[in-house]
């Protein structure tokens, strides 16, 4: 007697949405419809016991052209062997890559900004077409931090977030503090100005950026990965690791995080927390007040404010100046300060600015996180600032700049509707007036600063 498909296919109980995919064994006509499906399946490796299990799509957007994203094939098998082992199955989507540090200055940095809307597009056409039942996102060069979270705002899957982790800090005999990608742009200003020969520019470029990782201070990357697990979205603990070593190896720190978000996916399908639980109101304040804390990008507005779109949360860019008024800049890193985010990982990592902030009344303690707990309850055994000994997060009472003097909404006749001015700490205490020097294309305006013809004041040399 042949066993009927119901008793042969029992289904996982974490299978809640896949079966549309692979085929219900419950409802016979539904189990033959897909019968096709099952055999492409099995053409691509999948046995009997496979189609009973739960599908993860594991955003990977790698590309072996940019260090920040070049381990990402290791990881995301990592993550895939990580899934078959808790008994899911995972489908990988690749996506484009666009670094802002390599094609910023000529056409190509034209596909940066709308690149993150592909990735999101991508996830979402992998997800949706083969019917997954979760998300696990990859993300580390800047745009595909947001771009890899946004789907699963968008769809309000159960998913989250790990980054690929930072880049570690240059060593170059000669210069007192690490490097990272804006020392390459200072060496390139400092040549332009006869201050350095184009030897010293090439052992710059040589040195500032030693292995695999994103851009190693609190640029734009860094700054996503801390807005992440301020969203609660991602494990905090992930926020801030190097992506390798000093051998360009990935760490077993970052071995470890590939498993943790496993475990911590596998309990959100368990509880069923979907993103939208989390993607809150308070939880974008949160957010918001770490960008301000760190010292972050100013790509942070355009990204929170695409992913509360998504999210359909009420965010408007005046939100930012209105959080930000009250959150001083405490974190002493780059481009700002003289440590990278390679040394915050060394004292805790961003859960240490988060205790920080929650401390003094600056964050939502009572928002739903990826680890089924709230944000407090998540920090209640990081260690608070008086109990460390260092000058990388200063305490909000003593602050390295006072609130309002980091990133400010601004608007006037070149910008009526909005835009984003950055301080990094600094005082702008009068408007500034000057003559403004228009070019109608990016490379003449750069040869005219290389060659010094603009003079202080806003005089240009014809």
């Amino acid at each position: 007697m042949v066993e009927p498909v119901s008793k042969r296919f029992r289904l996982s109980k974490l299978k809640t949405r896949s079966q549309i995919l692979t085929g219900d064994p419950d409802e016979v006509s539904h189990w033959v419809k897909r019968t096709g499906a099952r055999a492409h399946l099995r053409a691509a490796g999948f046995e009997d016991e496979d189609f009973k299990k739960p599908i993860v799509t594991v955003a990977c957007p790698y590309s072996n052209a940019l260090p920040c994203n070049n381990k990402f094939r290791l990881l995301g098998d990592l993550i895939v062997q990580e899934i078959e082992k808790r008994g899911g199955k995972a489908f990988l989507c690749e996506t484009p890559v666009v670094s802002d540090g390599q094609t910023m200055g000529f056409s190509g940095m034209r596909y940066s900004l709308i690149s993150r809307d592909w990735i999101a597009d991508c996830v979402e056409i992998m997800h949706e077409a083969y019917a997954a039942d979760a998300v696990l996102s990859l993300g580390a060069c800047d745009k595909t931090v947001p771009g890899v979270v946004m789907p699963l705002a968008r769809l309000n899957a159960i998913g989250l977030f790990l980054y690929g982790g930072t880049i570690l800090p240059g060593h170059c005999e000669g210069y007192d503090k690490g490097l990272d990608g804006g020392s390459i742009k200072e060496a390139i200003g400092k040549f332009g100005r006869g201050m350095i020969d184009i030897e010293e520019l090439h052992r710059v470029e040589r040195c500032a950026l030693p292995g695999s990782g994103s851009c190693g201070g609190m640029f734009t990357a860094n700054t996503m990965s801390s807005v992440m697990a301020a969203l609660g979205i991602a494990l905090p603990e992930t926020a801030s690791a190097p992506a390798v070593d000093r051998e360009n190896k990935v760490t077993s720190i970052k071995e470890e995080h590939c498993k943790l978000v496993v475990e911590a996916l596998f309990n959100l399908m368990e509880t069923k927390i979907t993103a939208r639980d989390i993607l809150t109101r308070k939880a974008f304040e949160n957010a918001i007040a770490v960008v301000y804390a760190v010292g972050g990008s100013t790509n942070s507005v355009l990204h929170l404010l695409a992913l509360a779109q998504e999210a359909e949360v009420e965010l408007e860019i005046d939100d930012f100046n209105r959080i930000g008024e009250r959150v001083p800049l405490i974190a002493n890193l780059s481009p700002h300060g003289k440590y990278h985010v390679a040394d915050l990982h060394e004292i805790g990592g961003i859960s240490i600015v988060l205790k920080e902030l929650l401390d003094n009344g600056l964050l939502h303690g009572d928002c739903l996180t990826v680890t089924g707990r709230t944000m407090a309850e998540n920090l209640a055994r990081t260690p608070s600032l008086s109990r460390l000994s260092q000058d990388i997060v200063l305490p909000i009472s003593t602050p390295l700049a006072p609130a309002g003097h980091h990133i400010n909404i601004i608007r006037g006749n070149l910008a009526p509707g909005s835009a984003v001015l950055k301080l990094s700490g600094k005082q702008f205490d009068k408007p500034f007036a000057g003559p403004a020097v228009v070019f109608d294309d990016e490379n003449e305006a750069f040869k005219a600063v290389m060659n010094g013809k603009i003079k202080h004041g806003g005089s240009e040399e014809r």
